[in-house]
């Protein structure tokens, strides 16, 4: 059942109380129980990710309330939208990953956090050896990206850590989401997701909001309202259980929920495209020998692979198209060199 406007203005209030004036550090979060999902071990990460992350201020990294790692492939160059950038963890890495010649804005209600994060912003500029800035922190709800002034078709990619469960209007931020981005660009977001409808009870209570145990989403609902708003299916990238405490357990009951970062691309839904053959070509940073695009397509270089026609059309009309080469299949292509490796997922 949607939220009334009346409810949906009470969550956001108390959101932006919660996050900017009763939790100051992530070790105060209910989320972060040790063995969650959120604070599972991760795999080795690829050098450039690791340097980036390494070169955070220690005192943002502290106020880094995220569930999991929002940091796409190939962003050099790029435009980056943060959701819900809180005190500008996420930013600031991604400030270093796409260069002096990439920007990166980072959107947040709280002025609490907003007011953190530009007090960085120098710091990060000169670390990084830039001679300007590439960041900039605006206020906004993410549900009304037009009233920060955000424009139609501007950035190449957006991100979001944890915080898309926050809202109770999860339609509104991937419609804004999908208007913002430029044709081909992409949503790349971590969020907590529950294997059912969460009931009313939950979401009635104001910390189950503030922990995202009440805002989050069946994952099945995801799924048809990214459909609905223009964008591709939703493809898994990675997942791993949340523990919950038992002080909540009375509350959640049988609700399993996960932590899992999905992404979606801007373009056509239904493109003139059946499926192909797919090689990678190792240009990826980080990426030389083999890339992930989804829990079920890994690509080996120059190991010819089928992907199926949505896959085709993301590559082909993504930022994406010039790590690889697409062949439209026909019954001439004959059978394609399936590989078999083993792959760690982040």
């Amino acid at each position: 059942m949607a939220c009334s406007k009346e409810k949906e203005s009470q969550i956001l209030e108390d959101m932006k109380e919660y996050y900017g004036k009763t939790i100051q550090s992530k070790d105060e979060l209910i989320i972060n129980d040790p063995g969650s999902g959120c604070n599972a071990p991760r795999c080795k990460l690829p050098a450039h990710i690791a340097d980036a992350l390494a070169l955070v201020h220690p005192d943002v990294k502290a106020k880094s309330y995220g569930c999991g790692l929002t940091v796409p492939e190939l962003l050099e160059g790029t435009h980056v939208l943060d959701l819900g950038s809180g005190a500008g963890h996420d930013c600031f890495a991604l400030a270093k990953l796409v260069g002096e010649k990439g920007h990166v804005t980072g959107v947040d209600m709280t002025e609490e956090q907003l007011e953190f994060a530009r007090s960085y912003i120098d710091y990060h500029r000169e670390t990084f050896g830039y001679s300007e800035p590439n960041t900039d922190f605006v206020m906004a709800y993410i549900e009304k990206l037009g009233e920060a002034g955000l424009k139609d078709d501007t950035f190449d990619v957006i991100i979001s850590n944890c915080v898309v469960n926050l809202s109770p209007d999860k339609r509104a931020v991937l419609k804004e989401a999908y208007r913002v981005l430029k044709p081909g660009g992409e949503m790349y977001f971590s969020d907590m997701y529950a294997d059912q409808v969460v009931p009313e009870h939950i979401k009635q209570h104001k910390v189950m909001w503030g922990e995202g145990f009440a805002g989050a989403l069946w994952w099945e609902d995801l799924v048809r309202i990214a459909r609905e708003v223009g964008f591709s299916t939703p493809r898994l990238v990675k997942s791993s259980p949340i523990n919950v405490k038992e002080s909540i357990q009375e509350l959640t009951g049988d609700i399993k929920y996960v932590a899992a970062t999905y992404r979606l691309f801007k373009v056509p839904q239904n493109g003139n495209s059946g499926p192909a053959d797919v090689t990678y070509n190792g240009s990826v940073t980080g990426h030389d020998k083999i890339i992930a695009l989804d829990k079920n397509n890994t690509f080996k270089v120059d190991c010819v692979l089928e992907a199926d026609p949505e896959l085709s059309v993301i590559i082909q009309q993504s930022r994406f198209v010039s790590a690889f080469t697409v062949v439209p299949r026909n019954s001439q292509n004959g059978p394609a060199k399936y590989c078999f490796f083993m792959l760690c997922f982040l």
